[in-house]
């Protein structure tokens, strides 16, 4: 006859489970001893017996138990058996009503609960519609395995592959700082630069860096939410200042610092996110004199300077005001964004301790990955494949417009982005916009959604959808199931 232990121990062991069902017997009796259930001292049935008993085959049972003696849960009797060891703390006995014994019971974990935004993961299935990323598949991967090769070759020669400086490969960080002098005219050089896991973790460190609790930091009424998340994780009071057609309204903004001490604004001038509109020079030299007056700083996050397509950008807000501007920039959206390669070029001060951050989260970055980097600007495969996927983004931005135009003229409006990888798309009736994200998932299609950029109830809201990342047929399919989740 069975024990109830013995029953018990086989309606927890499933055969259809990814882990190996020696793995499963191991983690159940580990359970069971610190539950109480099992005692030290008692044996266990032989290993013929327990394997008869859960339907498998006795090797399973075998190397369970000699695993569980080598950790030290299990003992040998010889030929009286195996048992629980006798060295182990006493355990006490949970009550009928208590957790199950894998779930934590003293720990206080409120700190560890997820946050009321849910984690931005890849949906399963249909199309995604995403907010401007480019389209890898047009890195060529054997550019890409050179430049590796070369990295891990030179790194291994000159010992390159020990711990090092938090701030980034030396290699990487000479080489933008010179692209950033010379194609966009920061004064700077390598000690200016600090090399991030993409722009999203630049902006993080620089807010851990400046911002403190109750700090005030302005944001556009219209923005890019994880920047807003990293500075309220920081405890700052976030001040949000309306914009327009040409870009943030300055003179509210000036209102604001009359009213607030103000520690940083957060803005991105070139190509304003979500709405793709670029900051005029004369907003951008009155705001940069108010930072001077009021002493704020400006975190500039020049996301996707590269892709312009009508006529040259304007200069960055670093370039002539360099010791009030943090400048947070990517290579992530011209290489690959499975790269995560990011950088903050700021005062030498400001570096230093964007790299204490980095030394006490991260320890360094990846010297491999960062001086693959190095070589692609280098060698002059950069400013290529930046020529190329701009000529084929030019292309697939006049075909995103015209089937805009075609299924969602009636209901939708946008002006043409002079450059960026996206479209900000207005609807005329709120009420389309509601049906278009209600059903969006029925149609499958999925994107961001309109509230995610907002951060005061007034602000008309909209769509940023990319479409640098979707060949013609897929941005057609995305765009007709746009219409009918707006039609349904």
């Amino acid at each position: 006859m069975l024990r109830p232990w013995n029953i018990s121990l086989r309606e927890r062991i499933d055969a259809s489970k990814d882990a190996p069902i020696y793995m499963q017997i191991i983690q159940a009796l580990i359970r069971d001893i610190e539950s109480g259930h099992l005692a030290s001292g008692t044996y266990l049935p032989s290993t013929r017996e327990l394997a008869s008993t859960l339907g498998v085959n006795r090797k399973t049972v075998v190397l369970a138990y000699e695993d569980l003696i080598a950790q030290g849960w299990l003992a040998s009797a010889g030929t009286r058996g195996t048992m629980v060891s006798q060295s182990l703390p006493e355990a006490t006995r949970r009550q009928e009503n208590a957790l199950p014994a894998d779930q934590p019971t003293s720990a206080d974990y409120r700190f560890a609960l997820p946050p009321e935004r849910p984690l931005a993961l890849p949906e399963g299935g249909g199309i995604k519609i995403d907010e401007g990323t480019p389209d890898g598949r047009l890195m060529p991967t054997e550019v890409l395995s050179r430049a590796y090769r070369t990295a891990i070759r030179n790194a291994s020669r000159e010992n390159r592959l020990q711990y090092r400086d938090p701030r980034g490969s030396p290699r990487l960080r000479q080489a933008i700082a010179g692209m950033l002098k010379g194609e966009r005219g920061l004064p700077v050089a390598a000690e200016n630069i600090c090399i991030t896991r993409g722009s999203q973790n630049g902006m993080f460190l620089a807010a851990q860096m400046l911002v403190g609790a109750g700090n005030a930091v302005v944001v556009e009424a219209l923005t890019y939410e994880p920047a807003v998340a990293a500075f309220r994780a920081r405890g700052a009071e976030i001040v949000s200042v309306g914009l327009d057609e040409e870009g943030i309204d300055i003179d509210e903004l000036e209102r604001v610092c009359r009213r607030h001490p103000v520690r940083a604004i957060f803005l991105t001038p070139h190509h304003q996110f979500p709405t793709t509109v670029a900051l005029r020079p004369e907003r951008r030299l009155r705001l940069l004199s108010l930072a001077h007056q009021f002493g704020f700083a400006v975190i500039e996050d020049d996301y996707d300077h590269e892709f312009h397509f009508n006529s040259q950008p304007l200069l960055p807000m670093a370039a002539y005001a360099p010791a009030q501007v943090i400048y947070v920039g990517s290579l992530s959206k011209l290489l690959l964004p499975a790269l995560r390669i990011g950088y903050v070029a700021a005062p030498v001060d400001v570096i230093d301790a964007i790299a204490h951050q980095v030394s006490v989260t991260d320890g360094m970055g990846n010297t491999l990955t960062e001086d693959a980097a190095a070589e692609l600007i280098e060698n002059g495969e950069l400013k290529r494949h930046a020529r190329k996927v701009r000529q084929v983004y030019a292309e697939r931005r006049t075909a995103f417009a015209a089937l805009l135009d075609e299924h969602l003229g009636g209901i939708a409006e946008y002006a043409m982005p002079d450059g960026g990888l996206a479209f900000w798309l207005r609807f005329r009736d709120p009420a389309a916009l509601a049906r278009v994200e209600a059903n969006a998932s029925r149609f499958g299609v999925n994107f961001a959604a309109s509230q995610s950029y907002v951060t005061r109830p007034d602000t008309p809201s909209g769509l940023r959808l990319g479409f640098a990342s979707l060949a013609s047929k897929e941005a057609e399919a995305a765009i007709r199931r746009l219409r009918g989740a707006a039609e349904e």
